[in-house]
């Protein structure tokens, strides 16, 4: 029945997501409205609301489905989450999102003076499996990071299952958070921050999530860093070239995309390069205390190992580099030669041949950085719920892919000479053609009467005496004429 409740409480929401074009993601934004966010409506200086507007005017893009909903505690006669808002983005949208938020308050228990308590698992939960039906889309999450069912005070044990949500649900494949200061005081607490979670679901959601971040929509409303709760099993380095060693005609860069190109001369057949890397902590706020590194090149369909100088790494803090060598093996042998086809081809411009860097950290052991344990402890004072952000004990590898583009460039030299080449035979197939078209006088003796005769390379025709009797042939090519079938007695000879 309490399920059944909660779907009727959100029917219009679900049939949102038939609402939206193909290709675009669904976003619900839920508000915590229960009792422990009192200070944040009621205090006349809070920028919570106009936080929670400009967050979604500028996450939500024209033609997203976008659902706005408060949420507490689900009781009997007390949905939650309640819908505030359901709609497809247009320019009207940020308006419409304002007006609903400014007629939210705290909720009250149903027929209490007491207000509502909170259930984060609950909310986050039914969004997921009601709301989204499972599908693709995006899950923001304002909340004050205070987590009671019920008023439990066991606090610690509602955080741990919304941590199991978060980290073993296999919905979510991204999630992160943004601890934000917001200092308010109300009429019974008062808080010094809030927290913003997003929560990827499914490869749809993790892919608009990705998009979004590189385009900066987030970065206009909250400018902290996003720190990362899952995945916390790949892309947790990068590597970033600085220098290339031992490898004349090689040269290694990044472009705008992140991918690693590799320009090199056409005559360049270095077996193996050297290169120098920055090995860059991406996981934050967490340090990579200790792990085992290693790593592969895929180029060219040649899966060769990567010498590195060094196999450990420690004490790796977010943000921070250090250096890495290595020795990597060029794929030599799948690189056309100048002559070649795909070289002539390319001439003027470069062979790309595709492949990827793997770097994977073995007996990784992630630490959450001091800095960001102070910080949530000065946001969130007395409250556990940071302890979410402990990596899982059984997450102990990780594995980062850098795509890599090898560019050849072939000057236009071979193409050069290919297409003088061609242009003389095609010349000389035209000479031929024209001599072996052109008619030709032949002068023949025919019982001493001399003859003039027209004929092409290529025919043989009959020649008569004076009395119209075949006494010979005349075969012609582009070498000169013969005289075939000379009848016995027959006085014929080419020439005057």
């Amino acid at each position: 029945m309490r399920a059944a409740r909660r779907f009727a409480a959100i029917l219009a929401l679900c049939a949102l997501s038939g609402m939206a074009p193909a290709r675009a993601v669904p976003q619900v934004v839920l508000v915590q409205n229960s009792g422990w966010m009192e200070p944040f409506y009621t205090d006349p200086q809070s920028q919570f609301k106009p936080l929670v507007a400009a967050l979604a005017a500028s996450v939500a893009q024209p033609g997203d489905a976008l659902v706005l909903a408060a949420f507490n505690q689900s009781l009997p006669g007390a949905p939650s989450p309640r819908a505030l808002l359901s709609e497809q983005v247009t320019s009207a949208t940020p308006a419409h999102v304002r007006a609903a938020l400014a007629a939210l308050g705290t909720a009250h228990k149903p027929g209490a003076a007491a207000l509502a308590d909170t259930d984060l698992g609950e909310a986050v939960e039914t969004t997921i499996s009601r709301v989204l039906d499972g599908k693709g889309g995006l899950v923001w999450l304002v909340t004050n990071n205070r987590n009671s069912p019920n008023n439990d005070q066991a606090t610690a044990q509602r955080n741990r299952e919304f941590y199991a949500l978060i980290h073993r649900g296999a919905a979510i494949t991204t999630a992160l958070a943004f601890p934000l200061r917001m200092p308010v005081v109300g009429r019974h607490y008062r808080a010094n921050g809030l927290m913003v979670y997003v929560f990827a679901v499914g490869r749809n959601g993790a892919r608009a999530l990705d998009a979004m971040l590189a385009s900066g929509r987030v970065r206009r409303v909250i400018t902290e860093p996003p720190a990362r709760l899952k995945p916390l099993d790949r892309d947790t380095v990068r590597l970033v070239p600085r220098k290339v060693e031992d490898a004349p005609g090689v040269d290694f860069s990044m472009d705008a995309a992140g991918r690693l190109r590799a320009d090199v001369a056409p005559d360049a057949r270095t077996p193996s390069a050297t290169i120098l890397w920055q090995l860059e902590n991406t996981i934050y706020p967490y340090t990579i205390a200790g792990a085992a590194i290693s790593a592969r090149s895929v180029l060219g369909g040649e899966n060769r190992p990567i010498l590195l100088r060094t196999n450990t790494v420690a004490r790796l803090a977010p943000g921070r580099a250090v250096p890495l060598a290595s020795t990597l093996q060029l794929p030599v042998a799948q690189l056309p030669g100048k002559w070649s086809l795909a070289a002539l081809k390319s001439a003027g411009s470069a062979y790309v041949l595709p492949g990827r860097i793997e770097l994977h950290l073995q007996d990784q052991k992630l630490e959450l950085s001091q800095a960001f344990r102070d910080r949530m402890a000065a946001l969130f004072p007395g409250d556990p719920l940071p302890d979410i952000f402990t990596p899982p004990a059984d997450i102990q590898a990780s594995t980062a892919v850098l795509p890599v583009e090898v560019h050849v460039h072939y000057g236009a030299g071979p193409l050069v000479t290919v297409l003088a080449g061609c242009l003389a035979l095609l010349a000389a197939g035209a000479g031929a053609a024209y001599a072996y078209g052109r008619p030709r006088q032949v002068r023949l003796v025919v019982e001493d009467e001399p003859r003039t005769v027209q004929a092409r390379a290529g025919t043989t025709q009959p020649i008569y005496d004076k009395a119209g009797n075949e006494v010979a042939r005349l075969k012609t090519t582009l070498f000169g004429h013969q005289l075939l079938d000379l009848r016995e007695g027959a006085q014929v000879r080419l020439g005057r």
